[in-house]
């Protein structure tokens, strides 16, 4: 009896996703929104005239392990895929970080998945904020299995805000409108997002020199940047010593809807400040040549460097995708980068892929060793517990990896 009801409810699970698949299906086919364009520019090395690529490989339309993503979504749904388990609920201590870090000191907390809230230089910088319980349209989707580290109402006046690309789970229009009505931050995204970003009801940013008093959402291209200090600029040098976020390279792909798909760019963020180091924020990623880590430090040393090592694992036996990185490819971008310090993210926060809830971070430690980098260097954090990250100092430097240093049973026992 209590297998047929579970075979229901697979079936029921199951027609309510067709459903859902079938209403957005007629949504596009209406005329108005058969097809959502949210950039008109000149074609470049990475855009067309009508649609984004990555310009080193195009690797992210191939479905991982040669089966659609629909099979992956419906299986997802279903549950008939044989995923290792997940908690339903992570216990999550919520922190309440200071008003201001002011000069060189940085203190950063982990909110959960990509959102990241860093304070130094006198700024409040947050990375992808999404505050929703779940990440997808119409309130379905991944449903959060950690709180927010921190609350909402506890947050400190944010001034900066960095959008990576257009995944729910990266733009979340409910939060992004939130931080706006409360404190009308400065959104800096890719190509494209920022119409996404303004059907919320933000305007667009009047670009000025001194974008601390710039609000809105202002969109940049690959190798664009906007200063962000505090106090006019008068002379160029002065310029140079504020603050400022630069747009960079990364691998990966956007979409919202059925016939959208690249309509709008995907980025990685360098965040410059005046002493201790740089910020860099790599959004989501695959690998891709691998040359992008190395275009980012040429904007200045890494102090800190925020990088996915989650929702690599779509098959078992898969150590990356085409628009993901895991924990062994993680290590590889930590490397060219040059940083000081590296924080994962991407993971234990939303279910979207196949490895358990702890196989990124406990992977992460062993290729960390096998590389030979001293502990600490590149680690998960806890949500909701700030970090104190020391200004920038060479790191040492790692060893090749040896895919045999990974033969072990802890390695072979993660799923």
């Amino acid at each position: 009896m209590r297998r047929a009801i579970g075979r229901l409810l697979k079936w029921l699970a199951a027609g309510v996703l067709f459903a859902i698949v079938g209403l957005c299906l007629a949504i596009v086919l209406i005329p108005p929104f058969l097809d959502r364009v949210y950039y008109r520019g000149p074609v470049s090395d990475h855009f067309d005239g009508q649609r984004f690529f990555n310009p080193d490989v195009e690797d992210t339309f191939r479905p991982p392990a040669g089966r659609s993503r629909g099979s992956f979504l419906l299986r997802f749904v279903t549950g008939s895929d044989d995923r290792p388990p997940w908690p339903e609920q992570v216990a999550v201590t919520p922190s309440r970080p200071p008003a201001r870090v002011e000069g060189e000191r940085m203190l950063v907390t982990w909110v959960g998945h990509a959102t990241m809230l860093v304070q130094t230089a006198g700024l409040n910088i947050l990375t992808d904020p999404v505050w929703s319980d779940t990440a997808g349209p119409f309130g379905f989707g991944p449903r959060r299995v950690t709180r927010p580290g921190v609350r909402f109402e506890d947050l400190p006046k944010i001034d900066l805000v960095l959008v990576s690309h257009n995944h729910y789970d990266h733009l979340d229009l409910a939060t992004l409108r939130r931080l706006w009505d409360r404190d009308k931050p400065y959104i800096v995204t890719p190509l494209g997002n920022d119409a996404i970003i303004r059907s919320a009801g933000i305007p667009s940013s009047q670009r000025v020199t001194d974008c601390s008093a710039c609000p809105g959402v202002e969109a940049l291209d690959w190798g664009q940047f906007q200063a962000i200090g505090k106090g006019p600029a008068d002379t160029e040098a002065q310029r140079e010593r504020m603050p400022a976020v630069i747009v960079t390279r990364n691998h990966h792909w956007d979409s919202r809807w059925f016939t959208d798909r690249n309509r709008a760019l995907w980025s990685s963020f360098v965040v410059r400040l005046p002493s201790g180091g740089n910020l860099f924020f790599a959004g989501d990623t695959g690998l891709g040549d691998g040359k992008w880590p190395e275009e980012a430090a040429r904007y200045g040393p890494i102090r800190l460097a925020l990088i996915p090592i989650g929702a690599f694992r779509f098959e078992p036996g898969q150590m990356g995708v085409g628009s993901h990185i895991g924990p062994i490819d993680a290590a590889t971008v930590f490397q060219r980068l040059g940083a000081a310090r590296a924080i994962g993210i991407h993971w234990g926060t939303f279910r979207l892929s196949y490895e358990a809830y702890d196989t990124p971070p406990r992977l992460l430690r062993e290729v960390m060793r096998c590389r030979g980098y001293p502990s600490g260097l590149f680690e998960t954090a806890t949500i909701g517990r700030p970090i104190e990250i020391a200004p920038y100092a060479t790191p040492p430097a790692p060893r090749p990896l040896d895919p045999a240093c990974l033969d072990t049973p802890a390695v072979q026992a993660l799923r």
